[in-house]
């Protein structure tokens, strides 16, 4: 299995880099959706093990040991922010020199842009090595969870405003960092369900559990990105509504439709049911719908922002997403070896 998975790892790097020889301008934005769709896997597996550590339940002893893998390939986000950063400058419209200058330039410019996502890196492995030394120790985990929880929060929001919001940098949402918390919980707990559905029957009380918990995480998420959108279209402000004009043109408006399926609606409507919470088939159906809506989401976020149709980035994305999701799984383990002996 192991190199089934490195030739597959190797498979999507050659095809990303194969694209940024060919599609230099496109591979950013391809990188970006990946890596930002990569992320909510180690940040929501923290987030949920501290959640887990207040709250309680058979949920969180159901998906430990898929939690803690998750949290383990956070230290991979180093290596994979390296392409992300070398391509920023074809990303970001304020980045460019000889750019206009925009009235948040005080924030968004080089060097402090630099200088957050360093912080932000630091603060998410620091708090990987704190959740992995107390993994095995419930009250240690529960002592961390409330402050661990506030740093993810503010870091994820601040992030996810630097790395995506600010494609446009005169759009502006208070909902924007909040919408994407909830996306990095409902993403990670599909994954993680996924991943223990596909190797073991799990309790029939914490699978039941497990879809409560997704069920709320989508009506969440979808709640935040409705409330975006109305309070968009009730201001009527040209620089907000510009933001959505260019995600509903040239075939991204179909994009959007197949969004609200497959997050919201597909797995609202399944997992109502107390009897397909039930359902190891009908959980699955959920968790793999919010994985596929999540990307898809993603991607409507960043890539109509490269100015190009979505057949032309889709292709990137994909072999990009193919290879941080393998060297995830790779760097888990070989993470998990080191830890061992470590605590040895």
């Amino acid at each position: 299995m192991t190199h089934i998975i490195l030739i597959l790892a190797c498979a999507g790097y050659a095809g990303a880099f194969l694209g940024w020889a060919l599609a230099p301008g496109l591979f950013g934005f391809a990188w970006l959706t990946a890596l930002s769709v990569w992320i909510a896997w180690p940040l929501g597996a923290m987030a949920l093990t501290l959640i887990h550590a207040l709250t309680g339940g058979r949920w969180g002893n159901a998906i430990h040991d898929v939690l803690a893998a998750g949290v383990r390939s956070v230290f991979l986000a180093p290596l994979l922010v390296i392409p992300y950063a070398l391509t920023a400058n074809r990303v970001y419209l304020w980045l460019r020199s000889g750019a206009a200058q925009f009235d948040n330039a005080l924030y968004l410019n080089g060097p402090a842009f630099v200088l957050r996502g360093v912080i932000y890196l630091l603060i998410w492995l620091i708090l990987a090595v704190l959740v992995m030394r107390a993994n095995d120790d419930s009250d240690e985990l529960a002592r961390l969870a409330p402050a661990g929880l506030i740093l993810l929060a503010l870091t994820s929001t601040f992030a996810v405003i630097d790395a995506v919001m600010s494609l446009d940098p005169t759009f502006a949402s208070s909902l924007f960092g909040l919408g994407f918390i909830a996306e990095i919980g409902a993403l990670a707990l599909s994954a993680a369900t996924l991943a223990l559905l596909s190797s073991s029957s799990p309790d029939p009380e914490a699978l039941r559990q497990l879809a409560r918990l997704l069920l709320a995480f989508v009506i969440l998420w979808s709640y935040l990105a409705l409330m975006q959108l109305i309070i968009v279209w009730q201001s009527d402000l040209p620089h907000e509504v510009a933001w959505y004009l260019p995600r509903w043109r040239q075939g991204w408006g179909v994009i959007a439709w197949l969004i609200v399926l497959t997050h919201f609606v597909a797995p609202f409507f399944t997992l109502l049911s107390a009897r397909a919470q039930h359902s190891p088939k009908a959980v699955a159906f959920a968790a793999a719908s919010t994985v596929f809506g999540g990307i898809l989401h993603q991607f409507w976020l960043v890539a109509p922002a490269a100015g190009a149709n979505s057949g032309e980035i889709a292709l990137l994305t994909l072999s990009a997403l193919l290879a941080m999701a393998c060297t995830s799984v790779l760097a888990s383990r070989l993470t998990k070896r080191v830890w061992t002996r470590i605590e040895a």
